[in-house]
């Protein structure tokens, strides 16, 4: 089969098309013909690191896991002695390690099945970004009816799912974007746009009783004075300065009073909150937004231009 290795540092260039084995699922797992993926921060940010600190995480030499991709939709192929909840012919998705790839094997409680009322393409759109949203939202910021939720960086791959996810719990929203954003993310149920070109939310005077910052460039001082007495502040993204203070200063500044900093992880992909994601779909009450499709031997360019052009929601890498 056909699939995406990362094999050497450099830039996006550097993403090799290769011919490899088919997996084969082990008795717990789900092997997937893959029809989309696609592309998150953890594929892309590497090329917009520092080589030094990339390789010492990654590898000195070269990248350990020359694997690309996490996010997958696709059919069943064939399942592990073990699975009972797919079949062959199945349509899912959700994650997979290896994903820019023509098949991918993960266990079933990483899929579910894709609902009727979305494509491949909308549906390998949600898995990662989406998860971030909710977990963000709900288990880290405790959400709650009736809040006013702000979400920094709304018109992203994980700001759009916040925007719509924050409705979906009855929040008032106030979404930050740039000035082409602001139709795109006020008709997915913002209430209040902010052009962050024009206005810095964290100085004009309104405060916020949760903050989803997904790639806003604040420092987390300025953030603290945009919060309501017991406002809380969770850091999912952004450039690596202001992921730094909220891991660092984070847990020092939420002991001086009743406002809190956290810094969120990567999302947990569990069967659970993918089922949560599928029944919103099914809903309506979240719609990717899908700015580009590549097809896989052209997805170093595809990262290259969410690199360069700031993507409006996600790019997807098709599987013929």
């Amino acid at each position: 089969m056909k699939t995406i290795l990362y094999t050497e540092y450099g830039p996006p260039d550097v993403l090799q098309l290769t011919e490899v084995e088919k997996p084969t699922p082990k008795e717990n797992q789900v092997l997937v013909k893959v029809h989309a993926a696609s592309v998150n921060a953890l594929d892309w940010r590497p090329f917009t690191m520092s080589p030094i600190f990339i390789r010492l995480i990654s590898g000195l030499r070269k990248p350990r896991d020359p694997q690309m991709g996490v996010d997958i939709a696709g059919t069943v192929e064939a399942v592990g002695s073990s699975v009972t909840e797919f079949k062959p012919g199945d349509e899912v998705f959700g994650v997979a390690p290896g994903a820019f790839a023509e098949y991918a094997c993960n266990g079933e409680s990483k899929l579910v099945l894709k609902p009727a009322n979305v494509s491949f393409e909308e549906a390998a759109a949600v898995p990662v970004a989406a998860l971030t949203a909710l977990q963000g939202l709900r288990d880290i910021g405790k959400i709650q009816p009736g809040q006013k939720v702000l979400i920094d960086g709304a018109s992203g791959g994980v700001g759009i799912f916040a925007v719509q996810i924050a409705k979906s719990y009855g929040a008032e929203v106030t979404a930050v974007c740039s000035t082409r954003n602001l139709d795109m993310v006020r008709s997915f149920g913002a209430d209040y746009v902010i052009d962050y070109t024009r206005e810095d939310f964290t100085k004009n005077g309104l405060r916020y009783d949760l903050i989803l910052a997904v790639n806003g460039n604040h420092p987390i001082l300025d953030y603290r004075r945009a919060l309501s007495p017991q406002g809380i502040c969770v850091v999912a993204g952004g450039p690596l300065a202001q992921v730094f203070s909220a891991l660092l200063l984070g847990p020092v500044i939420s002991r001086l009073g009743s406002k809190k900093h956290f810094f969120m992880g990567m999302a947990k992909s569990g069967k659970e909150d993918l089922l949560v994601l599928q029944e919103l779909l099914e809903a309506g009450k979240v719609v990717p937004v899908i700015d580009k499709c590549y097809p896989l031997s052209k997805t170093a360019e595809a990262i290259s231009y969410i690199i360069e052009e700031h993507a409006r929601g996600k790019v997807i890498i098709t599987v013929e």
